[in-house]
């Protein structure tokens, strides 16, 4: 071998070997925990992780103003602590293929009936928040506690395997539909009540924190992967009364509805949220029923369906948003054992 020959060659087992190197000390300043981040100690990590911000990517996508208030430190300090956990985390832009093949990792929890699944491309979808909004008896609550059953059903029977958060705002979770769901599913009663962490909520500041606390459970248990809050807007609709309350309310509900789409993303979760409906006086014709919560919730949302009920006792479907399927409609029934397709003599 000639000597430019050899030269080359260790040139290039140079280079490789500064590679590696660099790799390793990349990995060595890898940062584990928030209190590692430059600035942070352990005083100041406890009081962001008492924020509700559990882990670096969940501070990277921290608001520094909301840190500023939450913890109880300077606007200066709060901007470099999200500066830092940005770098650390590596958010950058990424290509439409690269985000094609992230949107493979999205799943889908059945909601029992095969109609709405069609509807909804498939079922309830993950990284994705679900609005079910309609009048009283609608089956707003009866579609949440079905998911919350269907979560912990395997893949291939329409489930996740999984766990779910259930934050009850107007008191109506009920262990008894649960168990009677999980009954007729082929799952222990017991145990799918078990797999259901429970929230009671009585303010919108307290609904604010249980959302809060939802990356301390899912940390605890990964297993997570479903979030149902029934309802979004009831306590937010009860304390704040009037016009002059309005801009604060939604202020607050926008902040709640981007707490829950980054826990979609970030954990891969399917968010189910109920909502409230309004008479509008100003519609003369066609249905006067609109949703609470304004362009905030319609905008956030991912999937908005608008739930009525039918002929003969079903319930009617109608998805009036999303960011890739049309405009439709699918019947559906409420029985005993759940969600299901209307049978034949409903559908004529």
């Amino acid at each position: 071998m000639e000597d430019d020959d050899v030269e080359e060659n260790i040139e290039e087992q140079n280079e490789e070997l500064n590679e590696e190197k660099k790799e390793d000390i990349a990995a060595d300043f890898e940062y584990k925990d928030i209190k590692d981040l430059p600035g942070v100690g352990s005083t100041i990590a406890s009081k962001i992780k008492s924020a509700g911000y559990q882990d670096i990517i969940s501070l990277a996508t921290a608001n520094p103003m909301v840190l500023v208030e939450a913890c109880g430190i300077g606007e200066p300090t709060a901007k470099k602590i999200v500066a830092e956990a940005r770098d650390a985390s590596g958010m950058n832009f990424m290509s439409g293929l690269e985000f094609e093949d992230k949107r493979k990792s999205v799943q889908r929890i059945s909601t029992g009936s095969e109609a709405f699944n069609i509807l909804l491309g498939g079922g309830v979808e993950t990284q994705a928040i679900t609005e079910c909004y309609g009048e009283y008896g609608s089956g707003k609550s009866q579609m949440a506690f079905q998911l919350a059953v269907d979560v912990q059903l395997p893949v291939e029977k329409g489930g996740l395997d999984g766990h779910a958060i259930w934050i009850d705002t107007e008191g109506t979770f009920r262990p008894s539909r649960i168990e009677q769901l999980a009954a007729s599913k082929g799952l222990d009663p017991k145990q799918a009540l078990q797999n259901i962490k429970i929230g009671r909520a009585y303010s919108s500041d307290h609904q604010v924190l249980l959302v809060n606390k939802v990356p301390e459970l899912v940390n605890a248990d990964p297993k997570i992967k479903l979030i149902v809050v029934d309802s979004m807007m009831a306590l937010f609709r009860a304390e704040y009364v009037g016009r002059g309350t309005l801009a604060d309310r939604q202020q607050k509900v926008n902040v709640v509805l981007h707490t829950l789409q980054r826990l979609a993303d970030r954990f891969n979760i399917a968010v189910y949220i109920t909502n409230q409906v309004m008479a509008r006086p100003d519609v003369m014709f066609g249905d006067p029923t609109a949703a609470v919560g304004g362009h905030i919730i319609g905008h956030v949302a991912t999937y908005r369906i608008y739930l009525r009920k039918g002929k003969k006792g079903s319930r009617v479907a109608k998805l009036v948003d999303s960011p890739s399927l049309p405009e439709g409609e699918a019947s559906f029934e409420i029985t005993s054992n759940g969600i299901a397709d209307l049978d034949e003599e409903k559908k004529k």
